[in-house]
C-alpha cells in the first residue's frame, strides 16, 4: 500500500514541475517517497533517543531549510494529501520503537507532499517541461534523494 494514490502524484508531478509521469513510474516515485518518509521517521527516532524522549516529534525530523522550504512551495500548490493512507502504510512497516507525537501526525501529509514535490522538481532538472519523464530520469532523480536524505 502507498503512502498516496497514483492520480495524486501524477498531479503533484505536474502541478510542482510542469511534467507528466506514466502509470508505470507512479508505483516507483511511490515507493521512494514511501522509503523516504520512513527514513526520515528513523532518524528522527534517533533524535528523539538522544534528547531523552520516549516520543517523536516534528522537531525531530532532520528538515534542512531547503526541505522546509519545499515544504511550504507544497503548501502553496493546496494540494491535500489523507493522512490514513499514511498511517495504514507506516502500519505495515517495521515499527518504529518510539510513537509520533499528534503534531507530527498531522504534518504526516505535508511531509510526504514534500517528498514528491522535491523528487518532481529534482526530475525536472533532467527533463524539459511538460514532457513525460524517462525511466533514466527517474533513477537518477532517485539517486540523488538517496544523497540527501
Amino acid at each position: 500500500m502507498a503512502v498516496t494514490g497514483a492520480h495524486k502524484i501524477e498531479a503533484l508531478y505536474k502541478k510542482a514541475a510542469g511534467l507528466r509521469i506514466d502509470k508505470n513510474k507512479v508505483k516507483k516515485i511511490s515507493d521512494v517517497v514511501d522509503q523516504k518518509l520512513y527514513d526520515l521517521l528513523v532518524v528522527a527516532e534517533g533524535n528523539a533517543r538522544y534528547n531523552g524522549r520516549d516520543i517523536i516529534w516534528m522537531c525531530d525530523v532532520p528538515l534542512t531549510k531547503a526541505m522546509k522550504e519545499s515544504m511550504q512551495k507544497f503548501k502553496e500548490l493546496e494540494e491535500a494529501l489523507e493522512l490514513q493512507p499514511i498511517l495504514d502504510h507506516l502500519a505495515k512497516l517495521p515499527p518504529l520503537k518510539y510513537g509520533l507525537e499528534e503534531e507530527l501526525e498531522k504534518k504526516l501529509p505535508d511531509l510526504v507532499g514534500t517528498l514528491i514535490y522535491v523528487m518532481a522538481n529534482i526530475t525536472k532538472e533532467f527533463s524539459p517541461k511538460d514532457r513525460t519523464i524517462s525511466a533514466e530520469e527517474m533513477e537518477k532523480a532517485e539517486r540523488i534523494l538517496n544523497l540527501m536524505i
